[in-house]
């Protein structure tokens, strides 16, 4: 595989399931030189030294001072140590989501990027999901978002609430789209099998008008991902897990409407046509793209994606979520 002239160092810390899944992609990236990996495991990280052929370094500071980019793939817990320890010492820092544990950490971290001058992404990957890219030009001030994000029992991720789990992906998603500050937020969470609430249901008000609501769970029989959007003249769907959207449009009838055309009629006699678009879905690794483009930032000294802003304000409507249960 043909590399880039401009490949950045780049060292992981974490190596549980998602690690070894950067891991993997940032070994076959044309963007990225992988120089190794640090976890505080020694055992698990000897291991996948052993099977995969990457380098463990069995110090974190070791590991920071050879690469240029550091991705930090560990529980949550640890994501602001982690990225302290980094910016400080002037590295770029991938940061896995949620951004950190608490918003006084995120904040810090805002700080530190400003202060060392580096760049940050946080690993809000349905961003690249390529059903919402298909779509998301399409959203235009929408009024009314519905989203459930269920999942099936999985203990990997009940370290922390369903909120930063799972529904912290939809909340990043909307406020990527809706234009406006949160006005209320109104929630419910319930915990069934963990410590922390398994299942929670949150309703956004925004200044603007915009409602959206939010389902998530981790105790669900059946996966699903699915959001909708409903703005002036449109609907849309977005299947993230079948990665599938629908496209529902309506504009002004025509005079003299068509065999096949499809006209609704509301009760002042307006006559509006509905039609449909089917967006091309291309085919893309999410996560691998998420990466590359935070690679991109760097090397272009562009804004990345999923700014450590914008991880912040996710995080922030997800504690205030969790504090209205």
């Amino acid at each position: 595989m043909k590399k880039t002239k401009t490949m950045l160092k780049v060292g992981v810390l974490g190596a549980g399931h998602l690690g070894k899944i950067h891991l993997r992609l940032l070994n076959q990236s044309t963007k990225y030189t992988l120089v190794g990996f640090y976890d505080p495991d020694a055992i698990n990280g000897k291991k996948v030294a052993a099977e995969f052929g990457y380098e463990y370094f069995d110090n974190i500071n070791t590991l920071l001072d050879a690469v240029d980019v550091i991705d930090i793939v560990t529980p949550t817990l640890s994501h602001f140590d982690c990225a302290k320890k980094a910016i400080k010492k002037g590295k770029h820092v991938f940061i896995e989501k949620p951004i950190t544990n608490t918003l006084e950490e995120a904040e810090e971290l805002l700080a530190l990027e400003l202060e060392y001058g580096i760049k940050g992404q946080v690993g809000h990957v349905e961003r690249f999901n390529p059903a919402f890219m298909a779509v998301k030009d399409n959203i235009d001030s929408p009024m009314f978002i519905e989203t459930h994000r269920l999942a099936e029992f999985n203990p990997r991720g009940t370290d922390v609430p369903v909120v930063l789990d799972l529904m912290i992906h939809d909340i990043d998603a909307i406020l990527s789209v809706v234009n406006s500050e949160v006005k209320q937020i109104n929630a419910s969470g319930v915990s069934v099998i963990s410590n922390s609430p398994d299942i929670a249901n949150a309703r956004i008000e925004f200044e603007n008008g915009c409602v959206a609501n939010l389902t998530a769970s981790r105790i669900s029989l059946k996966n699903m991902r699915k959001s909708r959007f409903f703005q002036r003249d449109a609907y849309i769907s977005v299947d993230f897990l079948e990665k599938k959207v629908e496209v529902v449009k309506m504009k002004e009838a025509p005079e003299v409407a068509g065999d096949f055309d499809m006209i609704l009629q509301n009760a002042e006699g307006v006559k509006k046509q509905i039609y449909f678009e089917n967006p091309e879905i291309p085919g893309n690794n999410a996560i691998l793209d998420e990466l590359e483009t935070f690679a991109d930032a760097i090397n272009n000294d562009t804004t990345p994606v999923v700014t450590l802003t914008q991880g912040t304000q996710a995080l922030r409507v997800a504690l205030q979520i969790i504090a209205s249960f």
